[in-house]
């Protein structure tokens, strides 16, 4: 495994009878330690393999990506010694922008794709961002919106120190999402199934049901109790669903192209400028 991939993913071992990883991207702000659960809830022969973003956690001496494309772009020859085998994203808010750029961009290369992706409290790409700009903000504003949004505890938002070392991440998270331009595209030929909350005022139903011109099959929304950030709130309902997705059949039996070797170098994603 090179350094480069135990970087970018917080793995856990490997199960003898494994028969799926899956990815786990996480929200804005956010490091692969939300996801530390997961890895002892899931299924046996499910691989958890959180993503870890530069400037947080493991990585916290990293400068934060500020741009869609410089993830993807970082995150593709990581995942090299991973997708040989059959694989599913998992990603919430704007990991789930992530996990479907990432999706295209794989495939673009590779002719690879999840057996299943799994959005969660995301907006369908195309359409509109909606929501105002705050990645620019001064300090006091900034962290007024972070309390509004109530994804933060407020005793991080009262802490000056705490503040000043994980605002820059927060800030390059939001423009992650603020300056995305979505390209047009075909739908990926993979299922998907979409997760939102009955109480979530930034992400409307209508928006979540608008992923359907991402995939060729039928999506399946769920809705569960729960703000933006139900993920959290419902989390065991929300890891039975993904077990019951994932542990299906047909959703490990769905592989679209051949699981063939190939060399770190062609995963270098294509974006056209906007």
């Amino acid at each position: 495994m090179t350094t480069r991939s135990q970087a970018w993913f917080a793995k856990t071992a490997v199960h003898p009878a494994e028969k799926l990883q899956l990815f786990c991207f996480p929200y804005a702000g956010g490091g692969a330690s939300i996801f530390s659960s997961w890895k002892s809830r899931l299924a046996p022969d499910i691989t958890v393999l959180p993503v870890q973003l530069p400037g947080r956690e493991s990585r916290s001496t990293e400068a934060p990506m500020d741009t869609i494309q410089d993830i993807v772009y970082s995150l593709l020859p990581a995942m090299a010694p991973y997708v040989h085998k059959p694989f599913a994203f998992f990603g919430h808010s704007m990991g789930a922008l992530i996990a479907f750029e990432t999706a295209r961009q794989l495939y673009s290369k590779t002719g690879k794709l999840p057996v299943h992706i799994i959005v969660s409290g995301k907006s369908a790409p195309h359409r509109p961002y909606s929501k105002k700009q705050l990645h620019d903000l001064a300090d006091q504003p900034f962290t007024e919106e972070l309390r509004l949004m109530q994804g933060t505890p407020e005793e991080v938002l009262q802490n000056a120190d705490l503040m000043q070392i994980i605002m820059p991440r927060l800030r390059a998270d939001f423009k992650v999402c603020e300056t995305y331009v979505y390209q047009q595209g075909g739908p990926l030929a993979c299922p998907m199934t979409i997760l939102g909350g009955m109480k979530d005022h930034e992400v409307s139903t209508d928006s979540l049901h608008a992923w359907q011109q991402h995939t060729t099959s039928p999506i399946d929304v769920r809705m569960f109790e729960g703000n933006h950030f139900f993920i959290h709130e419902q989390e065991q309902e929300v890891i039975s669903i993904v077990v019951n997705i994932l542990s299906a059949s047909s959703a490990l039996n769905h592989v679209t192209a051949a699981h063939t070797s190939y060399s770190t170098n062609t995963l270098q994603p294509r974006f056209r400028q906007s």
